[in-house]
């Protein structure tokens, strides 16, 4: 693990002095690895420099062991009609599938042998209710994040692992705006950190808030951020450092290659919200923290990956490839997934 921080010091030291390089050819790097597959792969969760785990269309659910070098078709069967938007892996054998849309087309399953077998935890019985992405505080404990049913925004629980859910009571949650909803892109519209604050982002009205719960979604309030928001545009993906610091990111997916308002900063759990001195490029779909460089981030999106080493103040995009997903394991391995099958390991030099 050592050997990772000196070469991510590294990373970030050159990053910062090299504001003028090209995108693409800078220190950082994303190297393409063979899936098999060209099914669109929002879903990822990465554990390891060794092990990932990537979801998507046509009930695909990837798993690898040796760092990408092969993947293997791990998903459930009979599912080819269900799309796995958002995974949650815990380690090699053990993962959480979400697939996304109305009514019975949202479910999950869980598996603890690698996806040789699978169980159906949860069949959503309502048509009116669409779940969306999903995030663990714990190995016991998670959450499930979904559009409003009744003017309310939905969310599962779990406090056993994913092996069993059960709707939330809504009267903790603050009402909906008119045409709000959550972005399905990446499975990040859910967030957690410690063991009891989460986060849910929202798009679709006249302004992009993010929801906030301290007490694993019992109750929330909600804060109003200054990204764009319409039908097409608000906060797609948001994460948190510590409790206090976070980020929201997002923009227009209709408009990929406009920055404009789409970012921001809190400070304060999500209370506030305020744009930095940049942003990434271009519409951007998911986000997260580096897990020991703790300045330094990673975005992705349509056209472009982007990282920024000083907190999300500034922003720098090193590649111009398409990407949905990204995620970091828990040895500082970072991976990337998304259209036609791809899915790459972060690389450096």
């Amino acid at each position: 693990m050592s050997v990772v921080l000196l070469v991510l010091a590294a990373v970030a030291s050159t990053v910062a002095t090299a504001p003028g390089a090209a995108a693409g050819t800078g220190s950082l790097s994303w190297t393409l690895t063979p899936t098999g597959t060209d099914a669109q792969l929002r879903g990822l969760s990465a554990v390891s420099r060794r092990v990932a785990w990537a979801s998507g269309a046509r009930g695909t659910v990837l798993r690898t062991l040796d760092g990408g070098r092969t993947w293997r078709q791990v998903g459930p069967p009979d599912t080819a009609d269900l799309d796995f938007r958002d995974i949650e892996a815990f380690d090699a054998r053990t993962a959480v599938a979400l697939s996304i849309g109305p009514g019975a087309a949202s479910r999950i399953y869980r598996t603890t042998d690698g996806g040789a077998t699978w169980t159906e935890t949860f069949r959503n019985p309502e048509e009116a209710a669409f779940y969306n992405c999903v995030a663990f505080f714990d190995h016991r404990n998670g959450l499930v994040a979904g559009d409003p049913v009744d003017g309310r925004f939905r969310v599962l629980s779990t406090s056993d692992g994913g092996r069993s859910w059960r709707v939330l009571p809504d009267d903790g949650m603050p009402a909906a705006l008119p045409g709000e909803y959550g972005f399905s892109a990446s499975g990040q519209c859910v967030a957690v950190a410690g063991r009891r604050h989460a986060w849910i982002a929202t798009g679709g009205a006249d302004t992009a808030r993010v929801l906030h719960s301290a007490d694993r979604g019992r109750t929330w309030t909600a804060a109003d951020t200054p990204l764009a928001s319409s039908e097409s545009a608000g906060v797609f993906a948001v994460a948190f450092r510590t409790p206090a610091q976070g980020i929201a990111i997002g923009g227009d997916y209709l408009n990929p290659t406009s920055g404009e308002d789409n970012l921001a900063l809190s400070r304060d759990g999500g209370r506030t919200w305020r744009e930095p001195a940049n942003s990434p490029a271009g519409y951007r779909s998911a986000v997260t923290y580096h897990p020991f460089l703790h300045s330094t981030l990673l975005a992705v999106g349509p056209s472009g990956s982007d990282v920024s080493v000083d907190g999300g103040r500034h922003w720098r995009q090193f590649d111009d490839g398409t990407f949905d997903n990204v995620d970091c394991g828990w040895d500082g391995a970072c991976w990337a997934s998304g259209a036609r099958g791809r899915v790459a390991v972060l690389r450096f030099g």
